[in-house]
This record gives C-alpha cells, structure tokens and sequence, in this order.
C-alpha cells in the first residue's frame, strides 16, 4: 500500500515549511503588505479625498495613473496568494481580498474617466495613457523674444500646424502654471504640439515671475499684453487669423490670462508701452485662481504664499491689488466667449469657485462653457497621456475650433 503524496509545501523534519519555503513566504508578505498599503490609500484617498494625507495623494495618483495602480493592486494580491498558499492563511486572505477590491476601485476610476473622455468626443489611446507619463520630448517650431521690459528678455514658443497657401489658421497664447513665481513655458509644450498637430497656433509665453523682493502683480499681465500684441503683429508670419486669437493659461497661468483678457475688454489695462491690442477672440481658464483674496484665505497646496509674493503683501494691505488681479472683478456683459476646466478633486482651484465664475458670467450674458473632470486633482494634464489630460485637450480644441465639430 503506498501513501499518497501530499500537495502542502515541502516541510523540513520537524513538520514546518523548509527554509527556503519561509523565505519566500515572508518575502512575498512583506512586499504584498507594502503594495497594498500603497494602493488601498491611494485608492481610498482618490475616492474620499478628505481623508487625511490619503486625501492628498490619492486624487493625484488615483486619477493620473488609474491602470498602473489597478496593476500594482493586481501585483499585490498575487504576492498575497502566494504567501495565502505557503501557509500565511488568514493574513493572505485578508491583503489579497483588500488588493483585489483595491485593483476593482482603480478600475473603475479609469472607466468612469473613459466615459467622460468619449463623451467628449476624444480619440482615446489607452496605450498613451499607460506611456506617457510626464510631459513629452518635443520642442518648438521658433522661439522668439517678444518683449525686453527692464532688459529682462521674455521668450515665446511657437507650435505650428502643417501651412497651407491660402489657409489662416486659428491661434492661442498660453500662460504656464506655477504660482506666479516658478516655472516656465516649457510646461506646456505637450499641450502645444498636440493643438498644433489639429491645426490650433500655439504660442506658450513666459511672464515676469514674483519673487520675496519683487511683486509682479502690476508687471504679468502687461507681459500677457505684450504677448498678445506680439502675436498680432506677427500674425502674416504665423498664417494666423487675427479674428481668433485667443488668450488663456494654466493655473497662475489661467488667472493671469482671464484677467488680462478681461480687462483689455473692459477698458481697465494699457499697454504700458506699444500699442494696447484688442481682446482676445476668447479666453481659457485651465484650473484658475478665480479670486486671489480667496486664494490666500483658502491657504491650500501654497495658494497663501503665492498671492503674497504676487501682490507683495495681503489683502489687508493691499485690497485694491487684489481686487486688481481676481478675473472675478472683471465679470461685466460683453467680455469674450470663456472656457473653464477643473478637476472634480481640486483643492486650491476648488470645482465650487470655478463654477460660480461660470455662473456669474452667465448672469452678465458671456458666453462660458465650464467643465468639470471626474477623478481628476490640480494639474491633471501634467501627466500627458493620462485620461483627464487626452480629455482636456479635446475640449480644449473643440473650444477653439467649434466650426470643426
């Protein structure tokens, strides 16, 4: 009679797993235990965002990279099984469960935002979403020095479509993010190329930063003017259509832009030196500071220190600065056609103030489309080929070419 052999893991003498059965448990636990730390907080941070730190990084993460944290989930619920199966029974059970309820959760954000993306009329690259991790390698078609003020020399990056003998092509000047005090233009050179490439001019601007020893709230937004003249004036050069020359930006950017743009409508900024240029055609407004007295008492991810060193102090001290530099002071009939996009989790462009600019300029009878992206944090298109980016930049030229729909 023979005894059947035993399908449990190899054990040693004394009845217990072997040496290297043990090694390879506790290897697989303690990787398991880590990734699914990672990914059950981003997880729930992304769907709760007012948990504590979770709530911080999880919309960032959770939105921008749902597939990758799907797949990391997935990663560690098999590490738990293997443990589950080398005998770590109830504690294997638990992660696995955990880190596959985790991998469904993530999913379901990238589902929700593939929704969101065709109803928005994007042709989606799921592909791209799982590459393009940051900004592209790409550069401009001319770089050039729109304007010297204090012999400090402001650059342009052009991104132009294919020319065309006889075709004008519609344009856009850009504003980087970045608090009013860091950054540069260089950030928005995926989104250039790829409104180039479907036949929008981009023209990315830098601007004068703040700095502790230099507010720049008097000096941004005549960059922005000089820019936008620069681009007039140059506008046979490019093939541009001066009739649709758009002004807008991001974050920083974006406030910098709709009040620029604003108050070139309104009457209330001049060149300080050259010729003033009509308004823009319309404005955009990716994620702005609505109203930067807000800003500073909402004091989220900076927003405090970045209106201080703009305007160079507080609203106390300076109200009329900073009534001065909020898009929201400028809300009046006739301003142009405006176009506002926000993440649904955005804490320092809170969804809720973007909104009620929409809301306002709807009462003065501008026209304004506001957009609201699911799973989505500030700077949602700093990951290129993620969702929420490919979706913004569908909306984004929807906006500027709505003859093309």
């Amino acid at each position: 009679m023979t005894t059947p052999r035993s399908s449990a893991a190899p054990t040693g003498r004394s009845g217990r797993p072997g040496r290297p059965v043990r090694i390879l448990r506790a290897v697989a636990a303690v990787l398991a235990s880590f990734l699914a730390f990672l990914a059950v907080a981003i997880v729930l941070g992304a769907y709760f965002p007012s948990i504590p730190k979770a709530g911080v990084i999880g919309p960032v993460l959770g939105g921008q990279y749902p597939f990758h944290l799907a797949l990391l989930a997935l990663v560690a619920a098999g590490l738990a099984a293997l443990a589950w199966r080398s005998g770590l029974v109830r504690w294997g059970r638990v992660v696995t469960v955990l880190s596959t309820l985790s991998a469904v959760g993530a999913l379901v954000i990238g589902g929700v935002q593939f929704q969101a993306a065709r109803a928005a009329g994007a042709d989606v690259s799921l592909g791209q979403a799982f590459t393009e991790l940051g900004y592209p390698a790409t550069k401009p078609d001319a770089t050039e020095t729109f304007a010297s003020p204090g012999g400090e020399p402001l650059q342009v990056d052009a991104y132009l479509p294919a020319r065309v003998s006889g075709r004008q092509v519609p344009a856009v000047v850009l504003a980087h993010a970045g608090g009013f005090h860091t950054f540069d233009r260089s950030d928005l050179r995926g989104t250039g190329r790829w409104l180039a490439d479907h036949g929008v001019a981009v023209f990315a601007v830098d601007y004068r930063l703040a700095t502790p020893d230099r507010p720049t709230w008097d000096k941004a937004p005549q960059d922005l003017v000089s820019a936008l003249d620069w681009v007039r004036s140059n506008a046979d050069g490019y093939g541009i259509d001066r009739s649709r020359i758009s002004l807008g930006g991001m974050s920083a950017g974006g406030t910098l832009a709709m009040n620029t743009a604003y108050r070139l409508q309104n009457g209330t900024i001049r060149a300080a030196g050259g010729n003033t240029p009509e308004p823009p055609a319309s404005v955009i407004g990716f994620y702005p500071g609505t109203d930067v007295t807000e800003m500073w008492h909402e004091d989220v991810a900076g927003t405090r220190e970045a209106a201080e060193m703009f305007t160079g102090g507080t609203p106390e001290q300076y109200p009329d600065r900073y009534r001065e530099v909020s898009p929201t002071s400028d809300v009046r009939t006739g301003l142009p056609r405006t176009l506002l996009v926000v993440g649904d989790r955005d804490r320092s462009a809170r969804p809720g103030t973007v909104r009620s600019l929409g809301d306002a300029l709807t009462k003065a009878g501008v026209p304004v489309q506001v957009e609201e992206l699911p799973f989505a944090e500030h700077a949602f298109d700093d990951a290129y080929g993620s969702l929420t980016s490919q979706t913004s930049r569908q909306i984004l030229l929807d906006f500027l070419l709505p003859e093309a729909r």
